[in-house]
Formats: C-alpha cells, structure tokens, sequence
C-alpha cells in the first residue's frame, strides 16, 4: 500500500461484547480545524500524545484515501484545539485484535462517543492492507457504513 494511504472499513456496533475482548483502550478528544468536501484537517489529544492529521476524499475508485499523520506537543494541540470549529468529539477507543487472512493480524478500533451526534453509541473501525482483504466479522459487529459520511468523525 502506498505511503500516507489508508483502507478501512466502518461498522456500527450492536453490542458491548467487544469490551470483553479489548486489550487496552484509551480516551480521545478530536476538534477540526478544515472540514470542507474532500479534505479535513484535524487535531487529536490521545491520552498523553497529541497529532495532527490531513485526510483527503478517495485517492481513486474505491475505498484508499490520503491520510497524513505527524505527532506534535500537546500543548501546541490544546492551543488548537481552541482554534477548531464547533463540535469537537470527546470518545474512548478500544483495540481489539482481528485475526485476518493468511496469518497477519489487525485490529479493531471501537470508538465509543461521548459527544456529538452519536454521543452513547459505538463505531468499529478496521483498517486493511488492500480493498479486498477478507477479514472476520466479530458477533457483535452490525451494519457496515463504510463511505456514508453520517458516519465520518468529521460530520458527527
């Protein structure tokens, strides 16, 4: 997969099993500095760790787009923070493994948001090495939402 390219897919989450199978998790808070169509700029305090990062619309057909991702101070993140549109999501992510095809492993990512519009519910999160990677479909997984932006962070 080309540098600064993620593929994922996007599932809502029908149940709170997956906690049982998290190996860790940790609290975000997420605010947008740029979100217009195609391209969105976001800062994210992760615990103790802050970033930055640039998303873009598809790169092509299909589901790769360009995501640019660098860590910076967190200070400097709080300071944007405060320069962000309204909205910032506050929500707590776990990480549970997905055993995938041919041995390699991934993970999902559950978020669970405490803010915004889907503030009590939860969305799963599994980025792949190619669109047509096959992977396991945990039991507590629902309806995939992969490209329905109702379901981007950014429009949440």
């Amino acid at each position: 997969m080309p540098k600064n390219t993620e593929i994922e897919r996007k599932f809502l989450v029908k149940s709170d099993a997956f906690m049982a199978q998290a190996t860790h998790h940790y609290e975000i808070v997420q605010g947008y500095l740029c979100k217009e169509p195609g391209k969105t700029i976001r800062v994210r305090i992760r615990d103790a760790r802050a970033f930055l990062t640039i998303k873009s619309g598809k790169l092509r057909e299909g589901l790769a787009k360009f995501e640019w991702e660098r860590e910076i101070e967190v200070n400097d993140a709080r300071e944007l923070m405060k320069l962000c549109l309204p909205g910032v999501i506050s929500k707590t992510r776990y990480i549970i493994p997905a055993p995938v095809f041919e041995g390699e492993t991934r993970c999902w990512e559950v978020d669970v948001f405490h803010s915004g519009t889907m503030a009590g519910k939860a969305l799963a999160e599994l980025e792949l090495g190619n669109e047509n990677e096959p992977f396991e479909h945990p039991d507590w997984l629902g309806d995939e939402v992969t490209g329905l932006p109702q379901y981007y962070n950014a429009n949440m």
